[in-house]
């Protein structure tokens, strides 16, 4: 439900891999393999970029992401969430 609600608020764009229900990573990997067959046939140059960026959401502040949602007009219970992370912490024994 929250992924439905999120998606309809934020639109992800067709390149992101991160989040989709579709395979992500196989079609990656054959639109890569003809940009390079293609490539090789033709004799033209190609770049390419990896990007990954690891534990990004980590790296936010979480009450901007909560704003953005807010402002965003998604489900006015978002704060919710923001609860989930308000004043946790974790015990090992």
């Amino acid at each position: 439900i929250m992924a439905t609600t999120l998606c309809r608020a934020c639109p992800i764009n067709p390149r992101q891999r991160g989040f989709p229900s579709a395979a992500g990573c196989s079609e990656n990997l054959k639109l890569l393999q003809l940009l390079v067959r293609h490539s090789k046939k033709e004799h033209c140059a190609l770049g390419v970029v990896f990007v990954d960026i690891a534990k990004a959401f980590d790296t936010v502040c979480h009450q901007h992401v909560l704003a953005a949602l807010s402002q965003r007009g998604v489900d006015p219970h978002i704060h919710l969430v923001g609860d989930m992370y308000r004043n946790i912490s974790t015990y090992i024994d």
